[in-house]
């Protein structure tokens, strides 16, 4: 399988304060696979994935393929992110397992009505399952969703069959959504409670979706397994590094996608870095643009605005399907490719945003497969917690998210 590859084109003054940082970095590695930290049981969690519980998830998604055409996944940040980006990215034949499966919808990420009653109309007369995920049950935005859509299960099909169409994942001992499963006897997951919900893709909040849209999970976990080689261990390692010496001096970490296939994982590295690392004055804002769309439009702003900002460009350099043009009449593009351009743009922003000193993280992704997609999740995850501990922060807690949450609820309060 071919390997994830990461290359820098920054000033060697930056490269050697990150070198620097080699050492603590290493330190930081350690304490990670020590397991004296709360919530690093997703660290080398694919390589020991129980086979019991693999072989339930992947039963458990034939068993939803058998019953719908259409599925919706409730859920909000890394209860969804991770599998919404799994499913934009992976498109090779060779990922998928054999079969008709279920087409994926997503609620419960946004308290929009339009969304959701939109929703509702196009899948009312789709035969429908439900994997609701919650590691409380009582988040606003998905409990909402929840009852909305069990609601329209209970109405197609009665209270009984709707209990055999709803799958949870959540807490293994308590919370709403844990007693309401057990109640109804919902075919229920685990979200163990060592795992943070944005490191969580490769644990059953991401598998059962994914493989319910029929990825095969095993090559998804093979890649991040593969991700403990000594070389992709070094990349994130160097990664982290590179990333904490440019916090220190840029505010914004633009993650640039070249390909739509990525824009999802790009979201979904919007709140593993800024949850991760957004605490105590520190971090760098993730934003996400799509190139060369957004060359359009910030283009001018990227050249020669103000500086303020590093690029993380992700680019899959073997997409699956491609179009060489030929055409007499276009004899500018006739015989090129799509796959052509696009590499074009990345070289043509690269030279361009260096000699504007902008430095560049190249993340150069082997292809659309799920072991590409494990390999990327478990490299980001890892640079991500290095980056944390080498910035002094605990990149596995989130307490101003609560923040919002209590204003929220005390206006409802007030309001009702």
């Amino acid at each position: 399988m071919e390997k994830l590859r990461i290359e820098y084109e920054t000033d060697s003054a930056l490269m050697a304060r990150a070198k620097a940082l080699s050492g603590a970095a290493d330190d930081a590695a350690a304490r990670l696979y020590e397991g004296g930290l709360d919530f690093t049981g997703w660290v080398n969690y694919a390589a020991r994935f129980p086979e019991a519980e693999l072989s339930r998830i992947e039963k458990t998604a034939a068993e939803i393929a058998g019953k719908c055409d259409a599925l919706v996944v409730i859920g909000i940040g890394g209860s969804y992110l991770g599998a919404r980006a799994a499913l934009s990215f992976i498109d090779r034949e060779d990922s998928k397992s054999p079969g008709v499966w279920p087409e994926a919808f997503f609620a419960g990420f946004n308290l929009s009505g339009t969304y959701h009653q939109r929703l509702l109309r196009e899948l009312r007369n789709r035969e429908l399952c439900v994997i609701v995920i919650s590691k409380s049950g009582g988040t606003l935005e998905p409990s909402a969703a929840f009852a909305v859509f069990k609601g329209l299960l209970i109405e197609k099909y009665g209270r009984e069959e709707a209990c055999r169409r709803i799958y949870a994942v959540t807490d293994a001992k308590s919370g709403k959504l844990k007693a309401e499963a057990d109640q109804n006897g919902y075919e229920s997951f685990v979200l163990p409670s060592d795992i943070g919900g944005r490191y969580s893709v490769l644990s059953p909040v991401g598998l059962l979706p994914i493989a319910a849209a029929g990825i095969d999970i095993r090559q998804m976990l093979a890649g991040a397994a593969g991700a403990e080689a000594p070389e992709l261990r070094a990349f994130a390692k160097e990664f982290a590094c590179v990333r904490a010496a440019l916090e220190q001096e840029k505010v914004v970490e633009t993650f640039a996608y070249f390909d739509p296939s990525v824009e999802d994982f790009a979201g979904w590295a919007q709140q593993l870095f800024g949850e991760s690392e957004g605490k105590d004055g520190r971090g760098a804002l993730p934003v996400a643009v799509s190139f060369s769309r957004d060359l359009h439009s910030l283009g001018q702003f990227f050249q020669d605005g103000r500086q303020i900002f590093y690029e993380t460009m992700l680019f899959v350099e073997n997409p699956t399907l491609d179009i060489t043009i030929q055409n007499e009449d276009a004899a500018d593009v006739s015989g090129r490719s799509y796959s052509e351009f696009n590499r074009a743009v990345l070289e043509g922003v690269t030279r361009a945003h260096r000699a504007a000193q902008i430095p560049i993280i190249r993340v150069l992704i082997p292809q659309n497969s799920a072991y590409a997609f494990g390999q990327l999740v478990y490299v980001f995850e890892l640079c991500c917690a290095v980056t944390g501990l080498l910035m002094g922060v605990n990149p596995f807690d989130q307490p101003g998210v609560e923040a919002y949450k209590k204003g929220m609820l005390e206006y409802l309060a007030a309001a009702k």
